[in-house]
């Protein structure tokens, strides 16, 4: 066996799919890439407003993850304020009708 055939690739065998995965990756980031972070931050802020919300509306509702999804979303709003560009407003807003909606689910209300 000569040296050669003892060093491995120095990049590893890629099938069809793997490859076409890792390039829907790429694709993905370059569109993000021309999005603003305001606009993705928002996305992700209501993600977590939409967590909170399924697990306050699960019976029974599941309280401690609804408050990490809360107080998350609390962060967010709460410290980048303004920075979160045209969406701040709705998101303050969304954060408040969330808080609201845990203390009723907390205190045993499941009217909104």
């Amino acid at each position: 066996m000569s040296e050669d055939d003892t060093i491995p690739p120095t990049e590893p065998f890629l099938d069809d799919q793997t490859a076409e995965a890792l390039e829907a990756v790429a694709e993905t980031r370059r569109r993000l890439a021309e999005v603003p972070a305001s606009v993705v931050v928002t996305n992700h802020a209501m993600g977590l407003f939409e967590l909170a919300a399924i697990h306050l509306s699960a019976e029974p509702p599941r309280l401690d993850d609804a408050q990490l999804a809360i107080d998350a979303l609390g962060y967010l709003v709460d410290n980048l304020g303004e920075r979160l560009g045209e969406h701040a407003e709705t998101l303050a807003a969304a954060l408040s009708n969330i808080r609201l909606v845990f203390v009723q689910r907390a205190n045993g209300s499941t009217e909104s």
